[in-house]
């Protein structure tokens, strides 16, 4: 077991919600609003300034050749696609599941670490699922596991508009279920017990009275 570092600040300091689209910019800005160190940038990946660790929102299987898994691969070069197919084989016997995210260093200085959420099993909608949630989750999870053992901290992480390019999630459903889990990471509870299950599954599912995910 990796040793936890004693004293480390762990939470992530800064979210970079990242697209080219100012649609999606502005369902961003509607959601997050009101949340602590969040940046929406309207840009495109190959266009950012240098940050921590990037979120590829891809497949369970690590095929990182098409939409935003593309461009981070044309960036990064093909080896970073095939460590990451390592890891999924290594941790998940070929099948990393949604809801799982790895951490894998890219070798690249500007962009240090790659985070492999993927929002689906393979390329279909997710539409009315809750599987961004599942993955942002997953992927803030993820940072904060390293933070606690790693002498290289990630403090910025950017994020895609997750689950809008093959899995057809609308820009704002996505970002609702996105800003949920960043809520959710930022306000961690401090007992469990029903009611909170109540309140945190209407969070995930419901969008003010109507319920748009199961």
């Amino acid at each position: 077991m990796a040793r936890v570092i004693p004293g480390r600040k762990v939470m992530l300091e800064t979210l970079w919600l990242v697209h080219p689209d100012e649609t999606m910019c502005d369902a961003f800005r509607l959601r997050f609003d009101g949340l602590p160190g969040v940046r929406v940038i309207r840009a495109r990946f190959e266009d950012l300034e240098p940050h921590d660790c990037f979120v590829t929102a891809g497949n369970s299987f690590g095929l990182m050749t098409a939409g935003i898994d593309a461009a981070v691969i044309r960036f990064f070069g093909e080896p970073l696609m095939q460590r990451v197919q390592h890891r999924i084989m290594d941790e998940f016997f070929g099948e990393q599941p949604v809801g799982t995210a790895l951490v894998v260093p890219t070798g690249h200085p500007a962009i240090p670490f790659l985070v492999h959420a993927p929002t689906m099993r393979v390329p279909c909608s997710i539409e009315g699922t809750d599987k961004v949630y599942n993955a942002t989750w997953a992927a803030l999870l993820a940072i904060h596991a390293h933070n606690r053992v790693s002498e290289q901290q990630l403090e910025v992480a950017a994020f895609p508009a997750m689950g809008t390019g093959f899995g057809g999630m609308p820009y704002g459903e996505a970002a609702r279920q996105m800003a949920a889990a960043y809520r959710h990471y930022r306000e961690p509870p401090h007992r469990l017990d029903w009611d909170f299950v109540v309140e945190r599954q209407r969070a995930i599912h419901y969008d003010g009275e109507k319920q748009v995910s199961r």
